[in-house]
């Protein structure tokens, strides 16, 4: 299993991926909407398992403005997941946490009310395949991004590297009163894909 190339995945393990995501988007949806106390509402996410040099064109291009969170995940498997929005959306869901007290700058609070966001998000993701596994699954305390997408992805890329190509990208398409183009990329380690498959029945 050491050989997790895309050709080896199978349409039974993409469907799956497909239930995680909308299981996932699901719980970010009813947390969102808690959380800013506003009707949030969700179009079915888009999953792809994709090579990670092809997710900079996915995002919007190399060069679009964005925010990123870049989480450890831990527990019984263990990898690293980048949660990205654009700029703009990414303040003004910050805007709305804070009840319209963000400065329009990402200063200190701000960061902090994006990690709060992207805390609650990537748990709902990592929930979603926890319930799925029955396995224990966390994250770590996000580190903060905020620049170019090629920028951002760089940094992970090097450590995605060692764990290899292929990534998950579940595009969550989430709406108050602007479209909200959110991006969760998940990169379990080698052993973490076995796990993950064996815990799902794919394989013995």
């Amino acid at each position: 299993m050491s050989d997790m190339s895309i050709e080896s995945i199978t349409e039974q393990y993409l469907d799956v991926l497909a239930e995680l995501g909308n299981i996932g988007a699901g719980n970010a949806t009813t947390a969102l909407a808690s959380l800013l106390q506003a009707k949030v509402d969700m179009k079915v996410p888009q999953v792809k398992l994709l090579e990670f040099k092809d997710v900079g064109a996915i995002v919007g291009g190399e060069e679009q403005e964005m925010v990123g969170a870049y989480l450890g995940v831990e527990g019984d498997i263990t990898g690293s997941i980048l949660f990205l929005v654009k700029k703009d959306v990414a303040m003004h869901l910050v805007t709305k946490m804070m009840m319209g007290y963000a400065s329009g700058e990402f200063g200190e609070m701000e960061q902090s009310a994006f990690k709060e966001i992207s805390n609650i998000i990537t748990g709902a993701y990592l929930n979603a395949l926890s319930t799925m596994t029955n396995m224990c699954i966390y994250p770590t305390v996000p580190d903060l991004a905020i620049d170019m997408a090629g920028a951002i992805l760089s940094v992970p890329a090097i450590q995605f590297g060692i764990y290899g190509d292929n990534v998950l990208l579940i595009q969550s398409q989430i709406s108050d009163d602007i479209e909200i183009d959110g991006f969760f990329i998940m990169v379990p380690d080698v052993e973490s894909y076995e796990k993950i498959l064996k815990a799902l029945g794919l394989i013995q």
